[in-house]
């Protein structure tokens, strides 16, 4: 089985996780954060919502230097914004994803500011990595968030404690 086999069906369900959370971000409450030092609430969800750019260019890229890309931060809107750009790039990362063969998924991936080395690992480490726990950390972020604001948590590895999901 080829990396990306092994790949694309995490991938499917943590996007599938990801939006659940996404449909529940509130739109009064953008400035909203737990505590100062916290990213506010519209910057988090906007920051999820665009992640899975970032799987495109780990997949498509030889390296990335943070200082020379064209990526801007996405600025939230509206709750179907989010959704809208989300599913977007969901559907560019699969295909990215799909089309990395295995020997280039083991080739050494740079990502780097001005020149200077933030990670240096092979490719699928920065997928996981760089992407995929990233994802899943902010989408955990936001789950906090969305308690806080006793907005009902969908279930994601299991029930919640609002989803009981028939249990």
């Amino acid at each position: 089985m080829e990396i990306r086999e092994m790949f694309l069906p995490e991938f499917d369900q943590e996007m599938k996780k990801t939006r659940a959370i996404l449909e529940r971000v509130p739109e009064g409450k953008p400035d909203f954060k737990p505590h100062e030092k916290s990213m506010a609430l519209g910057r988090l969800a906007a920051h999820t919502a665009q992640l899975p750019e970032f799987a495109v260019m780990i997949a498509e890229l030889p390296e990335l230097d943070f200082s020379k890309s064209s990526m801007k931060p996405l600025v939230m809107e509206s709750r179907q914004q989010l959704l809208d750009v989300f599913d977007e790039n969901i559907v560019k990362a699969r295909a990215a994803i799909a089309k990395v063969p295995d020997e280039e998924w083991q080739k050494k991936w740079k990502l780097s500011f001005q020149g200077h080395a933030i990670a240096d690992a092979p490719r699928f480490m920065m997928y996981r990595e760089m992407f995929l726990n990233h994802l899943v950390h902010h989408r955990a972020q936001l789950g906090v968030y969305l308690r806080l604001n006793d907005i009902p948590l969908p279930g994601t590895y299991g029930p919640s404690a609002d989803d009981t999901m028939g249990f």
